[in-house]
Formats: C-alpha cells, sequence, structure tokens
C-alpha cells in the first residue's frame, strides 16, 4: 500500500523533525510504501537544515505557502494537493507538534486489514493538555453536541481512503473544518482509540480564540440541524415562559439568536471557490534530501 502522511506546520520546525525521526523509526517494521507531505503555512522562522536519516520514509515534499491560512486551511490544501499530484491508497493527516501520537499509526495500518475502504478516526480517549484547556474541549464537546446532534470525539488524526479524500476535496466545510466535513460525508468510520501526546517543544499555537473558531467551524458545518434545533427549543421555551415572560426570563432566545448568528458568520469560511484555487497559494515545493 501507498500512504502519505499530511502534516501541517508553522514555525515548529524542531517538533517537525523530532516527528520525522520518530515516524522513521516506527515504520521500520510495515511493509508499506510511506512518503510525507509537509504544508509549511507561510512560517516566520527559517526553516534549519535537516541532516538525518530517514530511510524508512520513501520520499518527504516540503510545501511552502505564500500566504498564512491556518491549520484546517493547511490540511484542506495539502488533501488536495495529495489527491490531485500523488499516487496514494490512503492518506494520514496529523499534526506536527507530537500531539498525535506517530505510535498510533501501526494501529491505524492494522485497522486497515478489517476496514479497507473506511476512513479509520483517531478517537481521543485521554488528552495531555492542562485543566483550562480541557475543560474548554469538555465544553466544545457539549455544545457541539447539543446543537447538532453530533458527537464528535477525533480531529485530523485518521487514515483516509482515496475515496473519502475525493470526497472531502469536493465539499466547501473541508476548507474550514476538517473533522466536520468528514463527520457530515462519512456516517460509516471505523475507530481506533488515540492518547492525545504531549508536545515536543514550546507552547500549543491553539490559542482560546482559536479554539473558539474550531469549535463553532465545526458546528457551522451542521448549520441547518442548528437552526431547527433552535427554532424547536424557542417554540418550547416560549409557551413554558409566556406566563412568566419579562426580559430576564426572554435572555435565553437573546443567547439563541446571537449563537445561530455567530454561527452563520463563522460558517460563510466554508468557501469551495477559496477552496478550488488554494492551490495557488503554493510558493515552493521541495523534496528533502533524506540522507544529508
Amino acid at each position: 500500500m501507498k500512504i502519505n502522511i499530511l502534516i501541517p506546520i508553522y514555525n515548529d520546525w524542531q517538533s517537525a523533525i523530532e516527528l520525522l525521526k520518530n515516524i522513521n523509526s516506527i515504520i521500520d517494521d510495515l511493509q508499506h510504501d510511506f512518503s510525507v507531505i509537509i504544508i509549511d503555512d507561510a512560517s516566520i522562522d527559517p526553516k534549519p537544515e535537516i541532516k538525518i536519516d530517514l530511510k524508512n520514509i520513501l520520499s518527504i515534499k516540503i510545501i511552502t505557502m505564500k500566504e498564512n491560512r491556518g491549520h484546517a486551511r493547511c490540511n484542506a490544501a495539502g488533501l488536495k494537493y495529495i489527491y490531485e499530484n500523488e499516487d496514494f491508497d490512503y492518506v494520514i493527516p496529523m499534526d506536527g507538534d507530537g500531539e498525535d501520537r506517530p505510535e498510533e499509526i501501526k494501529q491505524f495500518i492494522e485497522s486497515l486489514n478489517y476496514y479497507k475502504d473506511k476512513p479509520i478516526v483517531g478517537e481521543r480517549i485521554k488528552r495531555s493538555e492542562g485543566i483550562f484547556f480541557k475543560t474548554c474541549y469538555l465544553i466544545h464537546k457539549l455544545l457541539t453536541f447539543t446543537f447538532t446532534g453530533k458527537s464528535i470525539k477525533f480531529g485530523n488524526y485518521t487514515c483516509l481512503p482515496k475515496s473519502t479524500v475525493q470526497k472531502m476535496i469536493n465539499d466547501k466545510a473541508t476548507w474550514s473544518s476538517f473533522s466536520g466535513s468528514l463527520a457530515k460525508i462519512e456516517k460509516d468510520r471505523a475507530i481506533v482509540p488515540s492518547i492525545r501526546g504531549a508536545r515536543y517543544s514550546g507552547p500549543s499555537q491553539m490559542s482560546f480564540k482559536n479554539l473558539i473558531i474550531h469549535s463553532f467551524s465545526i458546528i457551522g458545518v451542521f448549520k441547518v440541524n442548528v437552526f431547527v434545533r433552535s427554532i424547536l427549543f424557542s417554540i418550547i421555551y416560549f409557551f413554558l415562559i409566556y406566563p412568566n415572560l419579562s426580559f430576564i426570563t426572554f435572555i435565553p432566545i437573546i443567547f439563541i439568536i446571537l449563537l445561530n448568528l455567530l454561527i452563520f458568520k463563522i460558517s460563510r469560511r466554508e468557501n469551495y471557490e477559496e477552496y478550488r484555487n488554494s492551490l495557488n497559494n503554493i510558493l515552493s515545493i521541495n523534496n528533502l534530501n533524506k540522507y544529508e
């Protein structure tokens, strides 16, 4: 099998180098062709010289983008590039900082013996972040389930067959939310347990603001569900509070209206025209010499 590992990077080159070393070691006894595509999201920090032996990785390409467009759009552009330019059977997108543990690549490969035609998702069963981000992620999952009816417990760490990649690059939601798009277009998914690893170095680049955008981008994929549920909730709630109607009792409905407006605004990130032209943002493509 031909497997492409897709890794978005912004500045964190030391973590990327450590990840490449670990991938090279882990796939040593796997009898498949592994290639790596790194999407450099217009990093400001210069790329260091990479002088390591990565003999088990068939090829490594570094695709440098002209403009920084964020993690989700790096993944989206990477999927599009791979589908249009690479010979592959599966794509494994993963973070470049160590939080998606490369040891779990073996779980994906083993699962392909049973689920060749299904996308396989790494369902997060344990996180390594601090209590603040764990709490925020819990709120994010509760909000997603409440407003969409969808329980999405995976991120971009997945193993996608070519058929799924084709569907995703033709779905405008992929440009805004990887996991939201995958949850929408592929109802029948296989699951492997995934433990969120510790970063190799430095602080997380997921700020509170980015977490909010990430959360509402997923919810925005299912904006029709959100609108229908909001209408039903508002009608039921209005009849319950009607005898005691006041500004205070009306606040939840105001909140629902504002929330829908926010979701609608963020959902406008789903721009198929931008996605279709996303590869025009490529500045350069370089093959890494693995034996320097």
